[in-house]
């Protein structure tokens, strides 16, 4: 089939019926109509329907090379810079009209899913039934527009030691046993965002694991459908309210909810696994495969629409209330100014400077985009603190829609007005930002953009450690070996 509407997304994951726990409670009947995913769902299906709108289709869908039906771009494995571009253009088109509130939209894993299946021959080095598996699934995900949540973390019960070395070697989920319908594992991982409300998930290792002469049972990449018997997914409190979309702008369209992944004896079938027990296959899928490089592309072309979505705000609350022209007011704005041409200018470097790589996959230059997904969690808590600052004690007078409903409405107009507007306007726009920088779905996402990519004392690492400094250092010794040629001169 070709790129699927909104409805098709809501059907096939209604019909899917995926085990999904909330508040003690297994959510029976049509996932859609729950309180605590009707919102989110609604506004994914949304994203689906951008791909038909005619206006937009050419640069939202592509031609598929095998079906030649019309798929989604962010399927697309770019050969031109041009390409590359455009898919990014897909990717800001789903992100702005969002906010960049979803980090999880599908287009994130669908960059990844895109390099891994270009990159299919690495997989295959265990053994070629592998990398025959993962050009598969690839182009049966993109002929069929799959939608994927995935997980990468291990529980967090004992940072000191290894999986292996819990009480319960099952408490990470691992490999238990191979059987002729496919690799059975058992136990848990960390944090499937939108999980049970996609189609499938991708599971695939996060952190280096260590080689040993045996097959590491926790070394594994797969996909399966959400609704695989055995699989269940354990949500937090959900952050939609119930609300409406005055009082809770965000939450009740955005919350895409984070869970807990189990994994009670799932049997893989083995046409749906890309490696196992290799562990030299896991460490370098992510890198190797260029999907590191991909999915930060599609990450920072987010975060470009949040900074602008955030610059907007905060411009529309110093109109609203007259204090633009106020110096202090002027530089904190401007510091999100300087964010967001920071982030579009490692954006256009990396694309300006991309370069097939070994797969022949049109790939961005990474060290722009790896100082952006450095930069991006610094600078963004700023960024509510800086509306946080701004909005002070007007993001606290907050009544909601049912006052503006109620006899105490006369109240609310004369005393809540603001130099540009009714007193309406100016509570809608106020409750944005505090959804944004106070509730607890803005409290998420400040704690999302630190975490992004992991740890951000890791990721300063590998930053240091990865980066070519020699030429630099080359220079530096250079000058000075000239210092000493004319101090010898001199002398």
């Amino acid at each position: 089939m070709p790129a699927k509407t909104g409805k098709q997304y809501i059907e096939r994951v209604d019909k899917a019926q995926a085990e999904i726990w909330i508040d003690g409670e297994q959510v029976k009947g049509s996932i859609s109509e729950h309180p605590a995913f009707k919102g989110v769902m609604k506004s994914q299906a949304e994203l689906y329907d951008m791909q038909h709108d005619s206006e937009k289709k050419d640069y939202m869908t592509y031609v598929s090379p095998s079906s030649g039906e019309r798929v989604g771009t962010s399927f697309m494995k770019p050969s031109t810079k041009e390409e590359l571009v455009m898919r990014r253009r897909m990717m800001q088109e789903w992100a702005r009209y969002n906010g960049g509130m979803m980090g999880r939209s599908p287009d994130y894993i669908n960059a990844g899913l895109m390099a891994y299946g270009a990159a299919s021959e690495m997989f295959g080095s265990q053994d070629p039934m592998y990398a025959k598996n993962m050009q598969n699934y690839y182009e049966y995900a993109r002929e069929n527009d799959l939608s994927l949540t995935h997980t990468l973390i291990q529980p967090q019960v004992n940072r000191g030691v290894n999986a292996s070395q819990l009480h319960d070697p099952f408490i990470a989920a691992r490999i238990k046993e191979k059987t002729p319908d496919g690799v059975v594992i058992k136990g848990a991982r960390l944090l499937a965002t939108q999980g049970g409300i996609t189609d499938e998930i991708m599971v695939f290792p996060s952190t280096l694991l260590k080689q040993t002469e045996e097959e590491n049972p926790y070394a594994y990449a797969f996909c399966i459908p959400n609704n695989t018997p055995g699989l269940k997914f354990i949500c937090r409190e959900s952050f939609d309210y119930g609300k409406t979309s005055f009082d809770h702008p965000l939450g009740s369209r955005f919350e895409e909810m984070d869970t807990i992944v189990v994994f009670d004896d799932v049997v893989v079938p083995w046409d749906r696994v890309f490696s196992l027990g290799d562990v030299s296959v896991c460490n370098q899928a992510y890198n190797e495969s260029s999907a590191v490089v991909h999915m930060t592309h599609q990450v920072v072309a987010k975060n470009i629409a949040k900074t602008e979505f955030v610059l907007g705000i905060l411009q529309l609350m110093a109109e609203t209330i007259n204090i633009g022209q106020y110096q202090h007011i002027q530089e904190k704005i401007s510091e999100v100014i300087i964010a967001l041409e920071t982030m579009k200018a490692y954006v256009t470097a990396s694309e300006a400077n991309a370069k097939p790589d070994r797969w022949g996959t049109m790939t961005p230059d990474f060290a722009p985009l790896n100082a952006a997904r450095n930069y991006f969690p610094k600078i963004y808590p700023r960024f509510t603190e800086i509306m946080q600052l701004m909005g002070a004690s007007g993001l606290m007078a907050l009544p909601s829609q049912a006052d503006f409903q109620s006899a105490i409405r006369p109240d609310l107009d004369k005393y809540l007005q603001s130099a540009t507007g009714d007193a309406e306007s100016r509570v809608k726009l106020y409750r944005l930002a505090w959804d944004v920088c106070m509730s607890s779905f803005g409290s998420r996402q400040t704690l999302y953009e630190r975490f992004f990519f992991g740890d951000p004392v890791r990721m300063a690492s590998a930053l240091y450690t990865g980066y070519d400094k020699q030429e630099h250092v080359d220079r530096v010794k250079a000058f000075l070996d000239r210092s000493d040629e004319l101090i010898k001169n001199n002398g």
